[in-house]
C-alpha cells in the first residue's frame, strides 16, 4: 500500500485461458478461444517448440477467457479503488501459455515493467510517490499461479511484487495433465477428444510441468519401472508413437523420427522436472517476502482424481483411469481422509505450496458461492469448479482486503481451514482473520 492506494494487479490465468490471435493476418485471425479451437494452427513445430507447425505464422496470446476472468477484474477495478477519480491499474495478463515456465516467467517480467512504468505516469500515483520504490501485486490462476511463483525465483531479487495471491494453483501437479497427455481430454479443458487434441497436448511443453510430483498417489505394480512420471520409461508406448508419427507429417527429417521422438519425448520431460525441482527450491525471502504477502486459496469439496495406477502389460507401462480414484471425502472426520478431495482439477495435496505453513492456506467449496450467484453454481456442475472458481463473489472481496490490508466489518468474507488445521490454530494472512465456516 502507498498511504492507502493500493499497488497496480496483474491477474495471470491458467493454462489454454487465454486467446491466441496469428497477427500474421490481417486483421488477425483468432486461433484459440472460448468457442473455437484450432489444434493444427496452434500445435507446435517438432524442430522447434517455440514455434508453431503450420508456417509461416505470427501467433501470440489475445484476450484473457472471459467466462473465467472478466468478473474478477471488474470487481477488482471498481474495490480496490478509493475514488472514482483514482482507479487503481488491474491488468489482464496475455501471455502464450503453451511455451514452458521460464519462458512464461520472462513474459511476466516485461508485463510487470510495463505495468510500472505506465502507473508511473498516473497523476494520482505520482504524488503517492509510487516511482521511489515501484511495485505491483498479482493474482495468479491455477497454472498462473506457477508462473507467477517461477517469476519470483528468477527474477525476485529486482524487489517488484508486493503482494501475492494464488487460486487453486497445481503447486505438485495435476493427475489431469497426464489424462491430458495420454487421452486428449481432462478437466484442464471442456472440449471432446480427438485425435488433434491429443497430438497438439502431447507437443505442449506446458502441460508436462503440471505433471504430478505426488509418489504416494501414484501406485506402480512394477519395482523395475521409474517412480516419477517425469521418466520416458514409466509412459505407455503410444505417447511415443503418436510423436513419431507427428514429425513424419510435420518435421523436417521424418527418415530418424523414431529417435527424433525419444529424444523429444525426453526432452520435455527433462526441462519440466528441471523447472518443477528448481520452484521446490523457492524460499519467500528469496523475493523479500514472507508468508504475510502471500494469499494461497486452493478449492475442496469437489470430486477429484486422487491417484493414478499404473500398470505392466505385455511389457509395456499402461496408465489405469479407473472411476474409484476420483474422491471427495472433505467431509470426513477422519483428518487424513480429508485429504482425498481437489477442486475437480488439482488435487488437494498437489495444491499445497512448499513455501507456506499449512495454517496460512484457505480453502473454499462450491458452497461458498452466494445465493445469488446462480450462474456460476450452474457452471461448476458443467465446467468443473476449478476452472470457475475466480468468479466466485467472496473470493473477490477477499482479494481486495488483503490488498487494501482491511478487517472484515461486515463478515462477508469466509474459508475453511486445511485439513489437520484446527480453527484456533487457523492464521490466513488477513488483517483481523478469517471467519472459518461449517464442513456442511
Amino acid at each position: 500500500m502507498l498511504d492507502g492506494l493500493p499497488y497496480p494487479v496483474i491477474v495471470v490465468p491458467g493454462i489454454t485461458a487465454t486467446y491466441l490471435d496469428d497477427h500474421y493476418s490481417l486483421p488477425p485471425n483468432t486461433i484459440w478461444s472460448v468457442i473455437q479451437k484450432d489444434y493444427d494452427r496452434a500445435a507446435l513445430h517438432p524442430d522447434n517448440l517455440r514455434f508453431e507447425a503450420t508456417e509461416p505464422a505470427l501467433v501470440r496470446g489475445g484476450q484473457l477467457f472471459e467466462i473465467c476472468y472478466r468478473e474478477l477484474l471488474e470487481e477488482l477495478r471498481y474495490n480496490l479503488r478509493a475514488r472514482e477519480t483514482e482507479p487503481v491499474p488491474v491488468y489482464p495478463f496475455s501471455y502464450d501459455w503453451r511455451q514452458p515456465l521460464d519462458d512464461c516467467a520472462e513474459q511476466l517480467a516485461r508485463m510487470i515493467n510495463e505495468v510500472i512504468d505506465r502507473t508511473s505516469l498516473m497523476r494520482h500515483y505520482d504524488k503517492k510517490n509510487y516511482g521511489v520504490d515501484p511495485k505491483v501485486n498479482l493474482v495468479g490462476h491455477s497454472m498462473g499461479g506457477l508462473v507467477i511463483t517461477n517469476y519470483l525465483r528468477k527474477f525476485g531479487s529486482q524487489k517488484k511484487v508486493a503482494k501475492v495471491v494464488t487460486l487453486a494453483t497445481p503447486y505438485r501437479g495435476s493427475f489431469e495433465a497426464v489424462i491430458k497427455i495420454t487421452t486428449g481430454t481432462a478437466n484442464l479443458g471442456t472440449s471432446p477428444p480427438s485425435s488433434r487434441e491429443r497430438e497438439a497436448a502431447r507437443m505442449t511443453p506446458s502441460l508436462y510441468h503440471l505433471l504430478p510430483d505426488l509418489p504416494d498417489a501414484v501406485a506402480i505394480d512394477d519395482a523395475s519401472l521409474p517412480k516419477s512420471l517425469f521418466e520416458p520409461a514409466v509412459w505407455q508406448p503410444s505417447i511415443m508413437e503418436t510423436i513419431a508419427e507427428y514429425i513424419r507429417l510435420r518435421g523436417l527429417k521424418p527418415a530418424g523420427r523414431q529417435q527424433q521422438a525419444r529424444a523429444l519425448f525426453k526432452a520435455l520431460l527433462d526441462e519440466a522436472k528441471t523447472t518443477r525441482q528448481a520452484l521446490a527450491r523457492f524460499k519467500l525471502e528469496d523475493a523479500s517476502l514472507t508468508d504475510e504477502d502471500w494469499l494461497c486459496v486452493m478449492g475442496v469439496d469437489a470430486n477429484t482424481r486422487v491417484a493414478l495406477k499404473i500398470a505392466q502389460r505385455q511389457g509395456h507401462p499402461e496408465f489405469e483411469f479407473s472411476s474409484s480414484d476420483r474422491d471427495n471425502n472433505w467431509d470426513n472426520t477422519d483428518e487424513d481422509l480429508r485429504r482425498r478431495t481437489g477442486d475437480g482439477t488439482v488435487p488437494y495435496d498437489g495444491a499445497i505450496p512448499h513455501f507456506l505453513p499449512l495454517e496460512r492456506l484457505v480453502c473454499v467449496r462450491p458452497h461458498d458461492y452466494g445465493y445469488w450467484e446462480l450462474a456460476d453454481r450452474a457452471a461448476t456442475q458443467f465446467g468443473g469448479f476449478h476452472g470457475i472458481l475466480p468468479n466466485m463473489d467472496m473470493l473477490h472481496r477477499l482479494i481486495v482486503r488483503f490488498f487494501k490490508r482491511q478487517r472484515d466489518t461486515h463478515g462477508n468474507t469466509w474459508g475453511s481451514p486445511p485439513a489437520g488445521v484446527s480453527k484456533e490454530n487457523w492464521r490466513p494472512p488477513l488483517v483481523g482473520g478469517l471467519e472459518a465456516k461449517n464442513r456442511t
